[in-house]
């Protein structure tokens, strides 16, 4: 099927994506107005009977000291991903954005090609001989991504590399909590003793998990400020914060949530979550130094989790993970936290590549890893 991709309202993009299970929070219109540094547009796909069957939005970045941009579409686009012929689906785009002025694509599907469950992960972190997830067997394979990585190839775009080059890329591997079928009580069974055990423990010792607004974001941004001291990574600024609570909170007031675990009027952890449709992420975490005893972060992780669960959601997703299943790696702690959930490790296809002027997209290439 010959399908036309045009520009369409940020009203027809929103309408689309209610009407899936399920959309990355970052092919939402509303993101478009968080990520102010680039210039957006909402894409439709348009079958021969002019119904919208495909939508996704596309970030510019242009390239300092040239006309050209790069075109991005984070966690998208929104289309069937399982079908033969995805030429035909990104065809149409291609030929869209070299009119718009796209120096390259960069395209980012969160179809699952492999995932591993708590337990073969847990069996690699104690296997002396395994450093990489990747290296391990998974116990599923998807078919439909197998098929998608042959074709993309095949239409000449670059597969994602271990170590990506400009840092506008999305976590390749995540790990999600699936909700389908459980109750709270399955929810809990399904995770490690040493969490169940966490969970009651901040229960005895009164930790209390409320939801904020965002008034409460200065007490989330200091703890936060905390969190990126003591575990060596760079903070966003305060503003950014604000601008994606409005920004998503505009186009559904449900979509943002700031919960705050606080032990005897000590806040102690923090959180940010996110849910489009059947679909919860947790976005952003923060937890004090003092008072860990309480296990704060594991309390308000439960509520989110349970408030996903409530909402009719099928996946709770904690977001990225590293590649690293070695013990002697400090990134292994993040898996270690996660893995307890009981949930699963999942590989995306990925970020691909396609470079339309292969000149300006490694000046570009080069310009991103200088900033980062």
């Amino acid at each position: 099927m010959a399908f036309r991709v045009r520009t369409i309202t940020t009203d027809d993009h929103a309408a689309f994506n209610a009407s899936q299970p399920a959309v990355s929070f970052l092919q939402t219109p509303a993101w478009a107005s968080v990520k102010s540094e680039w210039v957006s547009e909402s894409l439709g796909w348009f079958d021969d009977r002019g119904r919208l069957v495909g939508a996704g939005l596309v970030l510019y970045r242009r390239l300092p000291g040239a006309k050209a941009s790069l075109a991005y579409l984070p966690e998208g686009p929104v289309i069937d991903w399982a079908s033969d012929d995805l030429a035909g689906w990104l065809g149409p785009l291609v030929e869209h954005l070299k009119r718009s002025g796209a120096f390259a694509i960069r395209i980012g599907t969160t179809v699952a090609a492999r995932t591993w469950s708590a337990a073969t992960v847990k069996a690699a972190m104690a296997d002396p001989g395994a450093t990489r997830l990747s290296e391990v067997p998974p116990d599923t394979v998807n078919d439909i991504a197998v098929r998608a990585r042959v074709q993309l190839r095949r239409l000449g775009w670059r597969p994602p590399k271990e170590d990506d080059g400009f840092s506008a890329g999305q976590p390749r591997r995540v790990f999600q909590v699936l909700l389908v079928g459980k109750d709270e009580q399955q929810l809990l069974q399904g995770m490690n003793q040493m969490w169940r055990r966490n969970i009651k423990k901040a229960d005895k010792a009164g930790v209390v998990v409320t939801q904020g607004g965002v008034g409460d974001l200065p007490d989330f941004y200091r703890v936060y400020l905390e969190t990126a001291k003591r575990d060596h990574f760079i903070p966003r600024p305060f503003g950014y914060f604000p601008v994606m609570f409005e920004a998503l909170l505009a186009e559904d007031k449900d979509r943002i949530r700031l919960y705050l675990a606080h032990h005897e009027g000590d806040l102690v952890a923090a959180t940010i979550w996110i849910r489009v449709g059947e679909h919860a992420w947790y976005s952003y975490g923060a937890s004090a130094t003092a008072k860990r005893e309480v296990r704060g972060s594991n309390a308000v992780q439960w509520k989110m989790a349970t408030d996903a669960l409530a909402a009719g959601c099928t996946v709770y997703n904690l977001r990225g993970i590293t590649d690293t299943v070695d013990e002697n790696d400090p990134h292994l702690g993040l898996i270690q936290f996660k893995v307890g959930t009981g949930g699963e490790a999942v590989e995306y296809l990925g970020e691909w590549d396609l470079p339309l002027n292969r000149l300006l997209y490694k000046a570009f290439d080069v310009y991103m890893s200088r900033r980062g």
